[in-house]
């Protein structure tokens, strides 16, 4: 006696061109349909030409925190901080790897040669790190913060 199995053919073998051009237009579509959901973070833009490294710096339950380097090629955008953000203000330096510039602030915070996370910003050089000047940016309190990097002054920093 023999047992026949048939497995059915998946969607896309037994369809048109036009069913699977509506199926890819449905998923594309989909995120503009379904309820909003908030992406909550904190990004930072690199609108130059060139590679941008980026530290940030936040108050945290065990106090002042430094993390960096984030490496942000030209004309892209990276998450520093993922989720709903904790605190009222962050801080940012950013280096151009290519030029030397550099996007700094008034805030004196700890940072190191290669990748780090440092807790405090005090007697930086004492515990082996380099100390550099933070900008500070208030959130408001907003869940989600982004913060534009350019050559051009005053264009470096935005909400949502």
């Amino acid at each position: 006696m023999a047992v026949f199995s048939q497995v059915a053919p998946s969607f896309a073998s037994r369809s048109g061109p036009l069913a699977r051009f509506a199926l890819f237009a449905l998923v594309i579509a989909a995120p503009f349909f379904l309820p909003n959901v908030a992406r909550a973070d904190f990004r930072v833009c690199n609108g130059t030409q060139n590679l941008v490294g980026v530290a940030i710096g936040y108050r945290a339950k065990d106090g002042w925190i430094t993390e960096g380097w984030w490496q942000v090629p030209a004309t892209t955008c990276a998450t520093l901080i993922e989720g709903e953000l904790q605190s009222r203000y962050y801080y940012l330096y950013a280096e151009d790897a290519a030029r030397g510039g550099r996007w700094t602030g008034d805030i004196q915070m700890c940072v190191a040669e290669n990748e780090f996370k440092i807790v405090g910003v005090q007697d930086c050089f004492a515990r082996g790190h380099q100390r550099m000047g933070f900008k500070e940016y208030d959130t408001g309190r907003q869940g989600s913060w982004m913060v534009q990097l350019s050559d051009t002054p005053g264009t470096q920093e935005s909400q949502n």
